[in-house]
C-alpha cells in the first residue's frame, strides 16, 4: 500500500518546485539518478516516448516521486514513534 500524501505535503512540494521549475527538475534528475537509477531511467524513457511535452511528463513523475518519498518518511517516523 502506498503511503498517504497529505495536502500539506502537496503544498510543500509545489512551493519548492514552482520557484524555478527547470532547476528543480534538473536537480531531481541527478538526485534520482543516484538514489534510484531504475526509476530515473523509466521516467526519462516515458517522457521521451510521449506525444506530450517530455519535460512536463518528467516533472510530473519527479513531483510524484518526491511526494511519495515525503509520505514514506512521515509514515516511518510515525511507526517508529509508536514502537
Amino acid at each position: 500500500m502506498l503511503p498517504l500524501i497529505t495536502e500539506e505535503m502537496g503544498i510543500e512540494v509545489f512551493n519548492e518546485v514552482f520557484v524555478d521549475v527547470n532547476s528543480w527538475r534538473k536537480q531531481m534528475i541527478h538526485y534520482i539518478k543516484d538514489e534510484n537509477p531504475e526509476i530515473n531511467t523509466a521516467i526519462i524513457e516515458a517522457a521521451n516516448k510521449t506525444s506530450l511535452d517530455p519535460k512536463a511528463v518528467a516533472l510530473g513523475a519527479y513531483m510524484t516521486y518526491k511526494l511519495l518519498e515525503l509520505a514514506a518518511k512521515e509514515e516511518n517516523l510515525l511507526s517508529d514513534s509508536e514502537d
